[in-house]
């Protein structure tokens, strides 16, 4: 069993793992913090970012080189676990001749569609004049300036997909519900779980008859909107693989809603605005709530709130039609009936306003100050560039970061100098290394698997030892690019006996409680399916000259040895051995059981645990004889 890593950000998986014959990707996460090495896209023409000088290339030739790990092609199937982790499918399933099925959720399918959909349009409403490709050349790339030139593997970056492909990505999906069994090719059985962390989300058990393999990612013990995590089903796992765990391990997701709600009152109190880079589903539906609750109280209820996304509609809206994948109190909720997210009532009571761009409705209803949610979190492209160019000049306004994705001092810094106000209030509400500690010794799976970013503290906090993944034994860690042979071994494997055979055994009880039967059968194996059906029978001789087929040339069943089991009592066998006129015998200890030696005779009898050896010279009479007396003292059958 082996697992291929292609993914060195641990929060945006893609591994596959490689396990009976089947060969499975787990997630397909897009990193998208190359993104910071460009400029914004900026929806209205920016001066200030179109008279930048350009930079121009001193000397260089053209080389590439590429390197692989696995023929994506050859994968079976992919197991996604939260609509994050989707992001690359278009990537995979159009352009690697990947000819395989997709498993996920319907809200991950659902709100993956929404996330790719934004990112399409955000790019292709600001068509670039000029397109640029010679400098991913190595010899080129190095005399770029930093970060550029540190870059890891830029000729594999892509143009991003076009809306075909997301619709052709996502019809290759099979949708799934939790806990719902789907056998691989007869091998592998594989069962998406409940992780708490996002509609839909899920962790997935992959197992066989007498193996499991449980893939975490992307999990909350949290109680929020989505529904809370399975634990349960985790237990007596021989591997547990971990990832998309926290990124701001030590910032509580309370603490940190809190502080966002107290300077999104104080900016908007001194007659600022306030903007929010944010992804159009996940986090923003709990800040609204959050909010909802806040606004009397803070008197912020005459303040509008603008939801601006090319699928703001849409995200708001399957929200509240995902019922069944939501937490038990927002269930209840659609049986009252009431919408299980309040965001329904801000919305009837023109509190919160949702459009899809900052042209068209949204420039007639706007008005100062407002609290603006739009994306793209990274700053480099959607309405949010806009917002930034507007209100960046007034240290009235204030942009909160809540999105822990993207470093947002490499957010900002094409925006520099910023008179507006930046606050940092992540919030992640993935499993944090104290609530890992406390899952892994709740389902005590036999070893652990992790990234290798999660075995040591990070490296501006080298002091926390805390911040690491602590556990007995010591967890398995991968990097990027590297194949890890996983630690246990397949000893077994489930054969079905057909009834007629099972009718004809004989069991014979050589111990109480305890009967064995021989058999001899044909192994017939389809599909990872393997059944022992009775042999063939002997061919009947024909009359006249007609001649056989193939098929009836059977080999007759040749009668079977019966077999031994039992011990030999040395002591006892040698007292045999005198009756029976043998004399000078002297018995040797080692390190398998006993030599017994007939020195008169020139016979040596090794006797071990699962076999014995008479080993005499030229003398077959002596050694049948030698042979029964062993015999005595063993069971046939």
């Amino acid at each position: 069993m082996k697992l291929y890593c292609l993914s060195g950000h641990p929060t945006l998986p893609c591994n596959v793992l490689k396990f009976k014959s089947t060969t499975i990707m787990l997630d397909c996460g897009l990193d998208m913090t190359s993104t910071l090495n460009f400029l914004p896209l900026p929806l209205v023409q920016s001066p200030r970012l179109s008279n930048l000088p350009c930079w121009s290339l001193k000397d260089g030739n053209a080389f590439l080189d590429k390197t692989e790990l696995i023929d994506l092609s050859t994968v079976d199937v992919i197991l996604i676990s939260n609509y994050h982790c989707m992001m690359a499918l278009p990537y995979i399933t159009e352009h690697t001749g990947f000819t395989g099925t997709v498993y996920a959720t319907e809200p991950t399918v659902q709100i993956g569609r929404l996330l790719m959909e934004e990112l399409v349009n955000f790019i292709e409403r600001v068509p670039k004049a000029q397109s640029a490709s010679l400098w991913k050349n190595k010899d080129i790339q190095r005399l770029l300036p930093s970060p550029l030139k540190d870059a890891v593997e830029v000729s594999t970056w892509r143009r991003c997909y076009t809306m075909q492909e997301v619709n052709s990505a996502l019809s290759k999906i099979q949708l799934v519900g939790y806990s719902q069994k789907i056998e691989l090719f007869g091998a592998v059985q594989v069962t998406p779980l409940s992780s708490g962390y996002a509609l839909g989300s899920s962790n997935w058990i992959i197992q066989s008859h007498y193996e499991k393999v449980s893939y975490v990612s992307g999990s909350s013990l949290l109680t929020t909107h989505p529904q809370p995590m399975d634990q349960t089903s985790l237990k007596n796992s021989d591997v547990l693989v971990l990832t998309g765990l926290t990124q701001i391990p030590t910032a509580n997701p309370d603490g940190m809603v809190g502080e966002f709600c107290s300077n999104l009152a104080l900016t908007v109190r001194n007659g600022g605005n306030v903007l929010v880079p944010c992804y159009p589903s996940g986090v923003i539906y709990d800040l609204l709530e959050c909010l909802y609750q806040y606004i009397d109280s803070a008197g912020l209820s005459s303040v509008p709130f603008y939801f601006i996304s090319p699928v703001a509609n849409s995200s708001l809206e399957f929200s509240q039609i995902f019922a069944e994948w939501l937490c038990h109190n927002k269930q209840s909720k659609v049986y009252l009936p009431e919408p299980p997210f309040p965001h329904a009532e801000l919305i009837q009571t023109n509190k919160l306003k949702h459009y899809p761009s900052i042209h068209g409705d949204f420039s007639n209803d706007f008005r100062q100050p407002c609290v603006v949610f739009t994306g793209h979190p990274s700053l480099r492209f959607g309405d949010v560039v806009h917002f930034m160019e507007l209100w960046g000049k007034s240290s009235l306004n204030t942009v909160i970061f809540t999105e822990p994705d993207f470093s947002y001092l490499e957010a900002l810094a094409p925006y520099q100098p910023l008179a507006m106000k930046c606050i940092y209030c992540p919030i992640d509400t993935r499993l944090n290394f104290i609530q890992v500690s406390k899952l892994l010794k709740e389902v005590q799976p036999l070893h652990v698997v992790c990234p290798e970013q999660y075995t040591q503290p990070p490296p501006a906090q080298s002091h926390r030892m805390d911040l690491m993944i602590d556990c007995q034994p010591p967890a398995m860690s991968y990097r990027r690019a590297e194949v890890l042979a996983l630690p246990f071994k397949r000893r077994y494997e489930k054969i079905e006996i057909m009834p007629e055979l099972a009718d004809s055994l004989v069991p014979m009880e050589i111990k109480p409680g305890i009967s064995l039967a021989t058999v001899s059968a044909v192994l017939h194996t389809k599909d990872n399916k393997h059944v022992l059906q009775p042999p063939p029978r002997p061919a009947q001789p024909t009359s006249g000259k007609k001649r056989k087929r193939v098929t009836e040339d059977v080999p007759d069943c040749k009668a079977l040895k019966p077999l031994l089991s039992g011990s030999i009592p040395v002591e006892q066998f040698v007292q045999t051995l005198e009756k029976h006129g043998f004399s000078d015998i002297k018995v040797e200890d080692t390190a398998k059981g006993h030599i017994v030696l007939l020195q008169e005779a020139e016979t040596l009898i090794q006797i071990e645990e699962d076999s014995t050896h008479i080993i005499c010279d030229n003398d077959e009479m002596l050694r049948v004889r030698l042979r029964d007396l062993v015999l005595k003292f063993l069971q046939k059958f």
